[in-house]
């Protein structure tokens, strides 16, 4: 823990992750009054949910794309900052609409333009932690950075619900408004102080000389070139796919399944989410003080060897002798065991990664993995009216368990044959 009160002593990265813990929280809670909204105007209406979360995932396909193209062409810092000033003022502008229309067609319009706004945010913040933080102190860094969505899952959410119950849709956006001027405020007193952080793994660089008079078209190609064309970014892709494929797969099917296992609509759901976020704020901690000293791609496929071997145990539990206090201990096991791919796949990509690719390359990894979550969550749900919800859920953690296995295996290896 000395290593983690060390880098929260730097001004700079501690503003950075604290003004990403609020700006986080700020987006829980502006998803928890719009469902809370569409509740009051349209209540048991899975069509207008699904139409939220279409309005949320869409930028993510249109936006992306040219959103990387243009953080890696714009100074970053001014980047966050304008996207946490444009974001809180279009938050308050749904209060308004709420008050003057009936109709949800404005709102949504609102929705889209926000989370486009997000895509040009998430790349930058993304991006810019190298040039904040040496390189030998990344891995912590990133490790930190990732628990920041960890815990405004896990603590926004509950606040958020409270807030909205108790005082109404409008007073969540209005606080969802000030978090985001807040956290505008934080990353204008970061300091960008390193540029050179974070080299190509040959040493030589990669020339990008006028990037700015390319085409959007162009830059694009070049984008997707760059992760076909590098081995290490091909196989982080392929993880978060894989991953954000198998969360697709899972999301809705247990939460039906835990309702029945454990008698229970939302209150053991709820309680596991904390244990799953608790298990995934370990595993940042731990692995972000140790895991340095370890293969990044060994620790990749062995988490995911690892975490489908948990879930295919979770669900025999919940099956055969549905136990909450089991039910609580692997879903922190799983966490446990799942934070070290997010943080390894992320920090490897720093470190093959150029520095005028970031953006572009994150912006694609964005559009993988939305694309994987939604075509294996329609997928899953399909299947698990046809086979049953703990054999989907069984089948997924066998997948994850053979390919993190195979991989291990490949890796020792090629290893052996150097």
């Amino acid at each position: 823990m000395a290593h983690v009160r060390e880098l929260l002593k730097d001004k700079n990265f501690f503003l950075l992750w604290f003004a990403q813990i609020v700006s986080n929280f700020g987006d829980r809670l502006n998803q928890m009054a719009l469902i809370g909204l569409i509740y009051i105007r349209t209540p048991g209406s899975t069509l207008e949910l699904a139409k939220l979360l279409s309005f949320t995932i869409l930028p993510v396909f249109i936006i992306g794309p040219i959103a990387g193209i243009y953080v890696d062409r714009w100074n970053r810092k001014a980047t966050m900052i304008t996207c946490d000033l444009i974001r809180g003022g279009l938050v308050l502008l749904i209060p308004l609409i709420i008050k003057y229309s009936t109709s949800m067609v404005p709102i949504y319009v609102v929705v889209f333009i926000i989370f486009s706004v997000t895509r040009f945010f998430v790349p930058s913040k993304m991006s810019i932690i190298p040039d904040i933080v040496h390189k030998d102190k990344l891995l912590l860094a990133n490790s930190l950075s990732s628990t920041t969505m960890m815990i405004a899952t896990i603590v926004s959410f509950g606040f958020s619900g409270v807030i909205v119950a108790a005082f109404g849709p409008q007073a969540g956006f209005f606080i969802d408004s000030a978090s985001y001027f807040i956290s505008a405020g934080m990353v204008f007193f970061v300091a960008i102080k390193l540029k050179e952080n974070i080299t190509s793994a040959t040493g030589q660089g990669l020339k990008l000389a006028g990037i700015a008079r390319k085409t959007v078209i162009g830059d694009i190609k070049e984008g997707l070139a760059y992760l076909r064309s590098h081995g290490d970014i091909k196989m982080v892709a392929n993880t978060m796919f894989l991953l954000m494929a198998g969360v697709g797969s899972i999301y809705i099917v247990i939460i039906v399944f835990v309702q029945e296992a454990l008698r229970s609509s939302t209150k053991h759901l709820g309680l596991l989410v904390m244990f799953l976020g608790a298990g995934l704020f370990l595993g940042s901690l731990v692995y972000g003080k140790f895991g340095s000293r370890f293969s990044k791609k060994k620790v990749i496929n062995f988490g995911l060897l690892t975490a489908g071997l948990t879930i295919v145990l979770f669900t025999i539990c919940l099956k055969l002798a549905p136990s909450f206090f089991m039910a609580g201990l692997l879903s922190t096991v799983l966490g446990i065991f799942s934070a070290p791919i997010i943080v390894s796949s992320n920090t490897l990509l720093y470190e093959v990664m150029h520095d005028d690719m970031r953006g572009r390359i994150f912006s694609s990894l964005e559009i993988i993995m939305h694309a994987g979550f939604l075509l294996f969550m329609f997928l899953a749900s399909v299947a698990a009216d046809e086979i049953g919800r703990d054999w989907v859920l069984m089948g997924i953690g066998i997948l994850f368990s053979i390919i993190g296995l195979e991989k291990l295996v490949r890796l020792r290896r090629e290893g052996n044959e150097a």
